[in-house]
């Protein structure tokens, strides 16, 4: 057998996105916050398009979409998507640099990423908008086009909050109603380096409390783990085949990270 560390390998991943996001604030301390955050989302996306399939492309922009096929008298947009990955088959609407515009059904994935999440603020207030109830609602946006509700019998995607730093307990009793409200929209949660958030649609075998088998999302404990389960998870849901020979390499924890579930979890109607 070859002296393999494959735990230590997916670990690194974790390190090299800390140490490559801290570098610019090193570099330039407040003066620009809003570039920070968007050289920040540049460094997930340069990570991940590491690993990306040759048959999908990475982005930023916008998502439009008409039920009104011909006349087009139904449309809608999304927000701006700080990460779209999309079919390099279908062709885009409009493309200048990593900026898209494109339509729904060619996106597999998208992800909201954010320099540090707290739980929540009033969602009435006009700060903090980077708190986790907070951002969800504004993906809940989504739920717009249908091939985003995660109740359809259509090719389910990945949509992703990522943050590179939390410090606050993500056990919390505001989390809770922000992943209810989400109700399986927002399918993969990296709260830092440790924290990690998974939405289950069918829990058979998870062997959860009071042999509960129905949808919900469940929080994991992964010590220097998160970001790159959030990263395997998201290759193999935009794959056009799970890649189930390489299980061993995406998933390294012995016993699964089922071992490093945080209970309660949060059941879904």
């Amino acid at each position: 057998m070859p002296d393999q560390n494959i735990k230590r390998f997916q670990e690194s991943i974790t390190r090299e996105l800390k140490l490559t996001k801290d570098r610019v604030r090193d570099l330039i301390g407040n003066a620009n916050w809003g570039a920070d955050g968007g050289y920040k989302e540049a460094i997930l996306r340069k990570t991940i398009s590491q690993f990306l399939p040759s048959n999908l492309s990475i982005g930023t922009g916008f998502i439009i979409g008409n039920t009104d096929h011909y006349q087009g008298q139904s449309g809608r947009i999304s927000t701006q998507l700080d990460i779209i990955i999309y079919e390099n088959k279908t062709p885009v609407i409009f493309r200048e640099g990593e900026f898209i515009i494109i339509t729904e059904t060619a996106v597999r994935a998208v992800i909201e990423v954010k320099t540090k999440i707290t739980n929540y603020s009033d969602p009435e207030s006009g700060n903090g908008q980077n708190t986790l109830n907070k951002i969800i609602n504004k993906i809940n946006k989504l739920m717009d086009f249908p091939s985003f509700n995660p109740l359809n019998q259509q090719r389910k995607k990945f949509v992703g909050i990522f943050s590179f730093e939390y410090d606050q307990d993500f056990m919390n009793e505001r989390v809770a109603p922000a992943l209810i409200a989400s109700n399986g929209l927002v399918n993969h949660i990296s709260l830092g380096a440790d924290k990690f958030i998974r939405y289950w649609k069918n829990s058979q075998g998870l062997n959860l409390p009071d042999n509960y088998i129905g949808r919900c999302y469940i929080r994991y404990n992964l010590r220097n783990l998160s970001f790159s389960y959030f990263i395997s998870n998201l290759l193999h849901i935009v794959s056009d085949e799970d890649p189930i020979e390489r299980y061993w390499f995406s998933f390294p924890i012995e016993g699964t990270k089922e071992i490093y579930r945080q209970e309660p979890i949060v059941q879904l109607a």
